[in-house]
């Protein structure tokens, strides 16, 4: 469900790796297994490649969780959140720089994997937002990565409203970073971007990540805000808007 490509470059003596999510089927829903496949695999992209572009396979980068697998296991949404914290984190301590390339939608956990690039490419009409708010479920786990790239008043609009907002939208809050004039172009200039920063020096561009991430801070709080979506699995709530998915 995690395919690995390597994008030789003539300007850096490391390559670029696309990381890419390969669930077309399903809109690349994550799954627990997924999720522990995308630390494995960007954990070797990131000790191998001077960049890396973490992209999604089909129409969509990816549309949340696959909230099918609650249906019959109590234990799925937290596995998935875990896993999704998990992968933020280590978005952010990677040595690499990661350039997202956010195409068609990306909802919910999809949304939140953006807050942990370093960069974000994406088209005006691409849909991004936190609607899980509406099943019981807290988004709390992307608030403090969410929180430094947009503000905490955006953050509190969008975790709490849960309304989709577009890729103009994220541009504009400062979610995403670059926009490309159609969604069939966006890989094509995240992995410009990523060659880019991988015709720099390595050492500058560590040294510059690991600083930022010191200045922002969310490393810090990611474990607080975990659990805080984990308080709420299981709840009845919770519980009785999931099961109305199904009925």
């Amino acid at each position: 469900m995690i395919r690995t490509d390597w994008l030789p470059s003539h300007a850096a003596p490391r390559p670029v790796a696309v990381v890419r999510l390969n669930r077309a089927d399903k809109k690349n829903a994550m799954t627990p297994a997924m999720l522990d496949d995308l630390c494995s695999a960007l954990t070797t992209a990131s000790q191998k490649a001077a960049a890396v572009v973490l992209a999604g396979a089909g129409s969509t980068f990816c549309s949340g969780f696959d909230l099918s697998l609650c249906k019959d296991d109590s234990r799925a949404l937290a596995d998935l959140l875990t896993g999704l914290s998990s992968v933020i984190r280590l978005m952010r301590d990677v040595r690499a720089p990661i350039v997202a390339a956010a195409h068609g939608a990306a909802i919910a956990g999809g949304c939140a994997l953006l807050a942990g690039a370093d960069i974000v490419v994406t088209h005006a009409e691409c849909k991004f937002g936190y609607p899980v708010v509406r099943l019981g479920i807290s988004p709390a786990v992307n608030a403090p990565f969410l929180a430094q790239a947009i503000g905490h008043g955006p953050t509190r609009d969008k975790l709490l409203g849960g309304q989709i907002f577009s890729g103009s939208e994220a541009f504009r809050l400062g979610l995403a970073h670059t926009l490309s004039p159609t969604a069939e172009q966006v890989p094509e200039l995240a992995s410009t971007f990523a060659a880019q920063l991988a015709a720099k020096p390595a050492c500058g561009l560590i040294a510059t990540k690991n600083w930022l991430n010191e200045l922002d801070g969310a490393a810090a709080q990611a474990k607080p805000a975990l659990q805080a979506s984990l308080n709420l699995v299981g709840s009845p709530e919770e519980r009785h808007r999931l099961q109305a998915l199904w009925s």
